[in-house]
């Protein structure tokens, strides 16, 4: 009734002007109003019952164990199935800069902070010192050197962060220069084209799925297409690689602190709904596997064998588990089934998919059957986790779900009630993150593809605290793509190495050890 309330009152709110826009964007009046709902309600917090571990739901396969995987994997791929990387690249890489745009601001003029001498510092180690320098001594006259040797600092930083020299302050990461090689340079986007080759192509061809902006989509296409014979021929596949946009259906309609719709010159205002809206963009790929990876998770040629290692072990573990799931489906399609398999089925799912119901023993057999097809016939991933340094990201946990089973969860702190204490401790505590690598499989046993919307859970996202023209403002946050977008996916966590993981969150981590 509330519902039915609420969108009348908005029906009388919004201007003919307001319908184009919905209409232009695929947005009906029903979800604005249950988004309106959601601003005022809020979302509800996870129940936990533990933080993921190798005891509690996370796999450390043995070296004799990863090279059985990998050999699934491999024969796996020679079946010829559609194999895809997905890569969310949208993103721009001013947080990138933050510490250097702050000294351009800044009332001094030399380096000062320790970032500031770090970067200056270590200035030559960088992979784009020479396309720097060259912009530097077209536009100042003078080189890197010169500039430094003159006190001319800024000059260098702006040369590197702004339009009229690299603007990488305005670039997406993914069109950076990260690495350097005797023959030239790569980007992250190079880099990732080179993963595929080394893991996902299957029978000479490898596909590779970039969402980017639409600001920068035609920058992307011309890299590729400048890059792709060099990297078909070093590395004998066929590329095939394909952009999408977020989607302007899942934009995020802003309100004011008040929970009414924000306009700005009367118009109103949304903003892209976050990572998790990218679901619409993965449930457009016709593949059966999908590797999911950040950007700027990337490292040299010399360190990629870990990262080629355990990504085939991830993708062997999901082959491996699914089929397995596959039989188990196909037993019950055929009725022909004893009580010693049935149980043999609960065990799969509760000691291999860790996937739990405390009642299960006490359902009738139709109803077992219903809820043991239920819990094997939806979207697999494997995710990699690795040990906890201190490095942000999301935690593995065990969590209850709305029907009442426990499952694991990948969970970041805006969904964990910071009031109880025994929740705080277990993130805080946790023995391992999210690096957000993620094998999945998106088709059923008789292979059809998932509709993956359909498995979001919608409570999952966030609600945060943003401004515009000086006002404030508050913006919805879809379920994240890996958090509650993949809520009611089947999911397993395997540790994998410390040396997969390599983010790049500031331009200084590109003076890692790592990224040299």
């Amino acid at each position: 009734m509330f519902f039915r309330e609420g969108l009348k009152r908005l029906y009388n709110m919004l201007t003919a002007e307001d319908k184009v826009l919905l209409a232009g964007k695929g947005i009906t009046e029903e979800q604005i109003e249950a988004q309106l709902q959601t601003f005022k309600k809020g979302f509800p917090f996870l129940k936990l019952k533990a933080a993921a571990s190798l005891a509690h739901g996370i796999l450390a396969p043995s070296a004799e164990e990863c090279r059985h995987y990998e050999e699934v994997w491999k024969a796996y791929k020679e079946e010829g199935k559609a194999i895809s990387k997905f890569v969310p690249a949208s993103g721009a890489a001013s947080r990138m800069f933050k510490n250097m745009f702050e000294f351009l601001d800044a009332e001094y003029d030399v380096p000062t902070t320790d970032f500031e001498k770090t970067f200056f510092a270590a200035i030559r180690d960088f992979a784009f010192y020479d396309e720097l320098d060259a912009v530097c001594m077209k536009n100042e006259g003078r080189g890197i050197d010169g500039l430094v040797a003159s006190g001319q600092y800024k000059k260098v930083v702006a040369n590197m962060l702004r339009p009229e020299g690299l603007n990488y302050g305005q670039l997406p990461k993914g069109l950076l220069t990260f690495h350097r090689y005797e023959n030239g340079s790569r980007t992250p986007l190079e880099e990732h084209l080179v993963e595929a080759a080394l893991y996902a192509a299957s029978k000479g061809k490898a596909e590779v799925h970039f969402t980017v902006s639409a600001e920068h989509k035609a920058l992307f296409k011309a890299l590729v297409e400048e890059k792709l014979p060099m990297y078909e021929k070093a590395y004998g596949v066929t590329f095939h690689v394909t952009f999408s946009e977020q989607k302007p259906a899942t934009d995020t309609l802003a309100t004011t602190m008040d929970n009414e719709p924000f306009r700005v010159d009367g118009k109103l205002l949304f903003r892209p709904g976050g990572h998790g809206a990218l679901i619409e963009n993965l449930n457009d790929l016709q593949a059966d596997v999908v590797f999911v990876k950040n950007i700027d998770n990337v490292v040299p040629d010399r360190l990629k064998g870990d990262t080629v290692t355990y990504k085939q072990v991830l993708a062997g573990i999901l082959v491996e588990l699914q089929q397995k799931a596959f039989a188990y489906l196909r037993k019950l399609d055929s009725g022909n089934y004893s009580h010693a398999d049935i149980e043999e089925i609960i065990r799969f799912v509760q000691q291999t998919l860790f996937c739990r119901r405390e009642d299960v023993k006490e359902l009738e057999d139709a109803e077992l059957v219903i809820y043991l097809r239920k819990k094997l016939n939806r979207p697999m991933r494997v995710c990699g986790v690795v040990k906890n340094v201190g490095e942000p990201g999301g935690g593995p946990f065990l969590a209850y779900n709305s029907d009442g089973t426990v499952s694991l969860q990948i969970l970041e702190s805006s969904q964990i009630d910071t009031r109880n204490p025994e929740y705080v401790a277990m993130f805080k505590n946790g023995t391992h993150f999210n690096p957000v690598d993620l094998v999945c499989a998106v088709k059923d046993y008789k292979g059809n593809k998932f509709n993956l919307p359909d498995y979001v859970d919608r409570n999952t996202g966030f609600i945060s605290y943003k401004s515009k023209n000086g006002k404030e403002l508050k913006a919805l946050e879809l379920p994240g793509l890996w958090n509650g977008a993949m809520s009611d996916w089947n999911t397993v966590f395997v540790e994998v190495p410390l040396s997969t993981f390599n983010p790049v969150k500031t331009v200084n981590d590109l003076l890692r050890e790592q990224h040299q």
